[in-house]
C-alpha cells in the first residue's frame, strides 16, 4: 500500500468511526453506515463492512446482534477491574503498540494501540493497570498524558489534492499528520520537512498539524544531516542576530584585564588537538621549578569573561547546552566568532583563560594547586599525530616538555586504574567524505599516548576543581556546585553480562563494588582484538549507569573519583561555563549559589547531552548505510550483536557496520525467538542463532530511507 492509499484508508476509517462517535447509543449495520457516509457503490460498501470488522477487532466498536455494531463505550472499558495506577514513560514500537517503563513496576506494561489514547514515544503518562487472564504480561491503558516528549516531527510531505500529509521518518511515530492546505508553508510534494502537531481531537485517529520548516530534498547531505538534528529537537541554524551581537564583542585585552590576572605569557605553552579542530578550549603550560618539581598549568578558555549571564548569547548557549558533533560538521553552542576566534586558544596570540595550576613532583604527586584567571600566549599548536611523533621519536618541537608531561600522565593514569577507574577504549569510527559529503572510506581512530596525555591533565583539573569546592571544612555547609556524577553499575544488567560472557569462556566474579571495575578492565583486556570484542564492550557499557550532571555529589564511579566536575570545555559545554562562574564566585569568597536553578540546569544539560549523543550516532548510522550502498551482493564475516522477535542483528567484523537479517526472510526453517537464551531457534531442524555467534552474511539491501542495512545468512552447504 502506498502512503497515499494508506491516507485514503485512514480517512475512511475515521469517517466510519465518527458515525458511531456521533451516535454513541445507536446500533447500526454496514448498509446504514454506508448511507450516512455516502458510500454508494458495492465496492465502497464492502470496504465499510471490512472497516467495521477491523474496528471490532481493535475494540473500537462492539458487535451487537446479527450484523449490527455499536460504539465500544468508555464506560464499558472502565468496568474492567483496575489493579493500580502508575506513571511511566512510553516506549513505542514500529508496529504501533507500546510498553510503559516505570520505576513503580518490575515489568514493563503492555499497551495496545487502541489503549494508547494518543500517547507517543517517550511521553510521560499515567496508566491504569488491569487485572488480566494473561499471565505472561501486564496490560494497561493510558488515562492521562502528563508530559509530551515532543511536538515537532521530521518526515516527507505527500500532497493529496490541496492538503497534505507529513509521513514521519521515525518508526516510533506510527501516525501520519494531516496538514491543511493553508499550513503547508509552500512545501512541495516529496520534500523533507519539520511539522508540528497543532490539534488532536480524542475521536481522531491522526493528528492535525502544520509545516514549520522545509529542510530540502531527500538524499542531499545537508538535508539529511539537518533532518537528524531536527529529529532530536536540536538546532541546525545559528540565529543571525546572535552572530551580529558577537561581532560587537571586542577581542582586545585591556590593561584592566592584565592587571587582575596571573601572567603566563613568558611560560612555554602549547595546545594538542585533533587535525580538524578550530575551537581550542585548553592549553598546557610547563616549566621546571626548584627542588626537581614541575609547574603544570591547565589553561581553559575564559568564555564567561565574554559571555555574561542572561545575555542573548548566554541564553542561547544555555538552551543548546552543548555543541553537537555529526559525521561531517560541528553545530556549535556559541557563535563562531567566539568559539573559533576570540575564545579559541590559537597559537601566537594572547588569550584570556581560567586556569588550574599545579606543582607536581617527578612521581606525579600534587604538591600545591592554584585556581584563577590568567593571560597566556600559546607557542605552538600540535595535532595529536604531531605530538605522538615527538613522544615516539623523542625529538621535535618542545620535546623535553612533552616527554616529561607524557611520563607524568602515565603515572597519573596508572594511579587511576589502581584506584578502580574503568578502562573502556572503544575504537571510534571515522569516515573520509568527498566534497558532497558521501563516505568513500571508513577507518577507526585509536587513542594513543598523545591523547592520553591531554586526557589525564584535563581529568586532573576537573577533579581538583571539584575537590576544591566539594571538600568542605568541618561544620561548614556545602556550597552549591555542578558535579559530573556516575552511579554504580545496574545489578540486573551486570548479572546478565556475567552470564552472557560465560559462553565465550570469560569469568567475571567481583567480590565488591570496587572489584567490578577491576573485573571489567580484565574482561576488556581479555577480549581485545577478539571477534567478540565490540559486542562484549557494548554490553559492558550498557550495564553501566549514564554519567550526568547534578548538584548532589555521589562521585564518579567510572573514573573512581569521589569528586569530579566539567571545567575544561566551556566553548562546547554549558555546564563548564556554570562551573567557571561558581568557581569565580567562591574564589572571591561569595555566598553559596541558589541550588534549584543549578539543579534544573544540570537536568537540562544532561538531557541535551543525551540528545546530542543520539544525533551523533544517527549521523554515523546514516553514513554507514550510505557507505554500504555500492556493496550489495558482497559477502562478509560477522558476529550476532542482537536477537529480537523480528530479526537478527549482525555486525561485520572488518568495519563494525551493523545490519539485520529478517526472521521472515530465513526460509530454511520456521524460527522462533527465545528471549531467555538470546537466540532464535528453528522448529524443524533445531538450528540456533545466538547472541555472539559468528556467521557469514551477504548484503542484500542498503536503504537510506529506513536507515537500515539488510543481510541474509549464507547457510553452510
Amino acid at each position: 500500500m502506498t502512503n497515499n492509499e494508506k491516507n485514503q484508508s485512514d480517512s475512511k476509517i475515521k469517517a466510519v468511526f465518527n458515525v458511531f462517535k456521533s451516535r454513541p447509543n445507536q446500533h447500526l449495520n454496514y448498509k446504514q453506515v454506508s448511507r450516512i457516509i455516502e458510500a454508494n457503490t458495492d465496492e465502497e460498501r464492502r470496504q465499510v463492512l471490512e472497516i467495521l470488522r477491523e474496528c471490532t477487532k481493535q475494540k473500537m466498536l462492539k458487535r451487537v446482534g446479527q450484523g449490527k455494531f455499536r460504539l465500544n463505550s468508555q464506560k464499558e472499558k472502565q468496568q474492567r477491574r483496575i489493579k493500580r495506577v502508575i506513571t511511566g514513560c512510553v516506549d513505542m514500537t514500529a508496529q504501533g503498540y507500546a510498553f510503559i517503563a516505570s520505576d513503580e513496576t518490575e515489568k514493563d506494561i503492555f499497551i495496545s494501540q487502541h489503549n494508547l489514547n494518543h500517547a507517543l514515544h517517550n511521553d510521560i503518562v499515567k496508566v491504569n493497570i488491569y487485572n488480566t487472564k494473561r499471565t505472561h504480561r501486564i496490560e494497561g491503558e493510558v488515562i492521562e498524558i502528563i508530559e509530551r516528549s515532543k511536538q515537532n516531527f521530521v518526515g516527507i510531505v505527500e500532497l493529496s489534492g490541496k492538503n497534505g500529509f507529513l509521513i514521519p521518518d521515525s518508526r516510533q511515530m506510527p501516525h501520519d499528520i494531516f496538514i491543511p492546505a493553508d499550513k503547508l508553508n509552500n512545501a512541495k510534494n516529496g520534500q523533507k520537512v519539520v511539522g508540528r502537531i497543532t490539534d488532536w481531537a480524542k475521536n481522531m485517529r491522526s493528528p492535525i498539524g502544520e509545516i514549520i520548516d522545509v529542510i530540502g530534498d531527500p538524499g542531499e547531505n545537508d538535508t539529511e544531516m539537518h533532518a537528524i538534528l531536527a529529529e532530536y529537537d536540536l538546532p541546525y541554524r545559528f540565529p543571525a542576530k546572535l552572530d551580529e551581537l558577537a561581532k560587537d564583542i571586542s577581542e582586545k585585552i585591556t590593561d584592566a584585564d592584565y592587571a587582575e590576572r596571573r601572567d603566563f605569557r613568558e611560560i612555554t605553552t602549547f595546545t594538542i588537538d585533533p587535525d580538524d579542530a578550530k575551537d581550542f578550549d585548553d592549553a598546557l603550560s610547563f616549566r621546571k621549578i626548584k627542588n626537581g618539581k614541575y609547574e603544570v598549568g591547565v589553561h581553559i578558555a575564559d568564555v564567561t569573561h565574554y559571555v555574561l549571564p542572561d545575555t542573548p548569547i548566554d541564553k542561547e548557549a544555555a538552551e543548546r547546552a552543548t555543541s553537537v558533533y555529526l559525521v561531517d560538521r560541528t553545530v556549535p553552542m556559541l557563535p563562531e566568532r567566539l568559539s573559533n576566534f576570540i575564545c579559541s586558544l590559537r597559537p601566537n596570540e594572547e588569550k584570556l583563560c581560567f586556569s588550574a595550576v599545579f606543582q607536581i613532583d617527578e612521581k606525579a604527586n600534587i604538591i600545591d594547586e592554584w585556581f584563577g584567571r590568567t593571560v597566556i600566549y600559546s607557542n605552538r599548536r600540535f595535532t595529536y599525530d604531531e605530538a605522538q611523533q615527538v613522544i615516539e621519536n623523542k625529538q621535535g618541537d618542545l620535546c623535553d616538555e612533552i616527554l616529561i608531561l607524557d611520563k607524568l600522565a602515565k603515572i597519573l593514569r596508572a594511579k587511576r586504574f589502581k584506584d578502580g577507574a574503568m578502562n573502556f577504549e572503544r575504537a571510534e569510527a571515522k569516515f573520509i567524505l568527498d566534497e558532497k559529503g558521501k563516505p568513500v572510506n571508513l577507518y577507526f581512530k585509536e587513542s594513543k599516548d598523545s591523547n592520553n596525555l591531554i586526557e589525564e591533565f584535563m581529568l586532573l583539573a576537573n577533579r581538583k576543581v571539584a575537590e576544591y569546592i566539594g571538600k568542605t571544612q568541618k561544620n561548614k555547609k556545602a556550597k552549591t556546585f555542578v558535579y559530573r556524577v556516575h552511579d554504580t553499575p545496574d545489578e540486573t544488567k551486570f548479572n546478565k553480562l556475567k552470564e552472557f560472557v560465560k559462553r565465550f569462556g570469560y569469568i567475571v566474579k567481583p567480590a565488591s563494588e570496587k572489584d567490578i571495575s577491576r573485573e571489567l578492565n580484565k574482561l576488556m583486556d581479555d577480549v581485545k582484538d577478539k571477534p567478540e570484542a565490540n559486542l562484549v564492550e557494548t554490553l559492558a557499557l550498557r550495564s553501566m549507569a549514564k554519567a550526568t550532571y547534578s548538584v548532589d555529589n555521589i562521585g564518579h564511579y567510572g573514573l573512581a573519583f569521589p569528586f569530579y566536575t566539567h571545567f575544561t570545555s566551556p566553548i562546547r559545554r554549558y555546564p563548564d561555563m556554570l562551573v567557571h562562574r561558581l568557581l569565580a564566585q567562591y574564589l572571591a569568597s561569595g555566598k553559596s549559589a541558589e541550588k534549584n536553578y543549578y539543579q534544573e540546569m544540570c537536568k537540562h544539560s544532561s538531557m541535551m547531552e543525551q540528545r546530542a549523543t543520539d544525533a551523533e550516532r544517527a549521523s554515523i548510522k546514516y553514513k554507514m548505510v550510505e557507505f554500504m550502498k555500492d556493496k550489495i551482493g558482497r559477502q562478509y564475516e560477522g558476529i550476532i550483536t542482537g536477537v529480537t522477535e523480528w530479526g537478527i542483528y549482525v555486525e561485520i567484523c572488518e568495519n563494525k557496520i551493523e545490519g539485520m537479517v529478517s526472521i521472515r526472510g530465513m526460509n530454511d526453517d520456521y524460527y522462533y525467538f527465545d528471549d531467555e537464551n538470546y537466540c532464535v531457534t528453528g522448529r524443524m531442524h533445531n538450528k540456533k542463532y545466538t547472541l555472539g555467534d559468528k556467521v557469514s552474511i551477504k548484503v542484500v539491501r542498503s536503504d537510506l530511507e529506513r536507515k537500515q542495512i539488510d543481510f541474509v545468512i549464507i547457510n553452510e552447504e
